[in-house]
């Protein structure tokens, strides 16, 4: 296959703001420069005193040639959350979508990672890490080019406790969130897909070079591309697959934990020579519990700020405990909190109770007690959705409650958590540790999707 072209959503809304420092083209051959503005009108765009069903800006041939979007928001419904001037380079295109316009880059695949991976970290990064990343991310993508996803699916069902009296008021709601095929680009620029802000971020030699040196290669299983998903910190254990999304089991997304003893590396090559050191088995609650209290050995388990600040982009790093971390709330806030995001009044909340953990001991489903209402809810994302007003750093944690001097409803409940993110495939923090360590891309990529090789794709 040759190298593919994609197209990237940046931002919509009813008006959309961009500026070329230098001159693009539009198909006619008109040249256009400066600011610029596109707005919505009855089902049309709006641009330079006419109507359009769809724009779009070429850039010339100049090596370096980019365009500005304003107000793009990085981080959306995250606790990072803000908005960017960017600069792309690649053509610019404009559609109407529903009711508003949407901006999207028409980019090449390999200058699209050099983004990527300069924007889910920071672009200092060790060399082998950024080449680790580039072929996940290559691989993600291209995956998901060829594999149409739904954006969620849910499922309604009665609970175990269908004979009870209270059947009516105890139910489940099991949902999950995927990356899905969208309808008019390939991909999003923000977390729900992967990180990419353009030129915003600063790419280095090293980060160009990861991309060229990987180029065309990507993770296969069993003669298909994988599925390379990653987080930023999988709290010392790694989740699969199926306890996130969908019911399908990737084998090279496995539970396993997070660390190497050194006894297992070789330190000429810094290439695996033994097994990851046994994970404890986290579904079960007593395990889960001692795992999340303690702080067991992990490649993640970090607090190197040399290593973090090289992993970690500036907004990122305001994020300073993740590895372990802890959140408390009161009766009031909590009842509030989960009324607002779930959009079903609980009443009190009588208890929070642990009903299924993945093999990092993440929760795939957590029951709310309510003096109102009983509902089972999961999976990871929509847990975390729930329980914050943004995200909950992951689904791995504990639920511990105070209880008054009036009866059995809590005054307060302190949630202490393990990781950052799904916790599925690479481990951003660990692999950036392994990097620091010398191990190779290969023996990186080999301990996170194990059972996985490499094979290019196109020169």
């Amino acid at each position: 296959m040759e190298e593919p072209q994609i197209t990237v959503g940046i931002l919509s809304g009813k008006e959309i703001e961009f500026s070329f420092p230098e001159s693009f083209t539009t198909p006619d051959g008109t040249k256009v420069s400066g600011a610029q503005k596109a707005v919505y009108q009855k089902e049309k765009i709006y641009w330079s005193g006419k109507e359009y069903d769809e724009l779009i800006f070429y850039p010339q041939p100049n090596a370096g040639i980019f365009f500005e979007l304003k107000d793009v928001t990085i981080g959306i419904n995250f606790h990072w959350e803000r908005k960017e001037v960017q600069r792309f380079q690649g053509a610019l295109k404009i559609i109407v979508e529903g009711e508003t316009l949407t901006a999207i880059n028409v980019i090449s695949i390999e200058d699209y990672l050099t983004s990527v991976i300069s924007s889910e970290m920071s672009a200092t990064a060790s060399l082998e890490l950024l080449k680790a990343h580039a072929v996940i991310s290559r691989s993600w993508l291209i995956n998901k080019l060829r594999v149409e996803n739904e954006k969620w699916k849910a499922t309604i069902q009665p609970d175990s406790a269908a004979n009870s009296p209270h059947s009516t008021l105890h139910s489940q709601l099991i949902k999950w969130y995927d990356h899905e095929a969208h309808t008019h680009f390939d991909v999003c620029a923000d977390d729900h897909c992967q990180r990419y802000q353009g030129i915003t971020r600063a790419s280095t030699p090293q980060a160009i070079e990861a991309v060229s040196a990987t180029r065309g290669e990507v993770l296969m299983y069993e003669g298909k591309i994988c599925d390379a998903r990653f987080s930023k910190c999988c709290g010392g254990a790694m989740e699969e697959f199926q306890n996130c999304w969908e019911n399908v089991r990737h084998p090279y997304l496995t539970g396993k934990r997070d660390y190497i003893p050194e006894s297992h590396a070789s330190d000429s090559e810094k290439q695996i020579t033994g097994p990851a050191i046994q994970l404890p088995d986290l579904t079960q609650e007593e395990e889960a519990d001692r795992w999340i209290r303690t702080s067991p050995d992990a490649f993640c388990n970090t607090q190197d700020k040399k290593i973090l600040s090289q992993v970690l982009n500036n907004y990122d790093q305001e994020t300073t405990d993740f590895y372990r971390w802890k959140i408390s709330y009161s009766q009031q806030e909590l009842a509030e909190l989960i009324h607002q995001r779930s959009g079903i009044d609980f009443g009190e909340i009588i208890d929070l109770i642990p009903v299924e953990r993945g093999t990092s001991g993440r929760l795939i489903r957590l029951k709310i007690v309510g003096t109102l209402r009983t509902l089972t809810i999961g999976k990871e994302l929509e847990i975390r959705r729930t329980l914050s007003p943004s995200h909950l750093y992951s689904s791995a944690f504990l639920v511990d409650k105070e209880k008054g001097e009036e009866g059995n409803v809590p005054t307060r409940f302190t949630l202490t958590g393990a990781g950052w993110g799904h916790g599925v495939g690479l481990c951003q923090i660990g692999a950036a540790v392994m990097g620091e360590r010398g191990y190779y891309y290969k023996d990186i990529l080999a301990h996170y999707y194990p059972g996985s090789r490499l094979e290019k794709q196109y020169e």
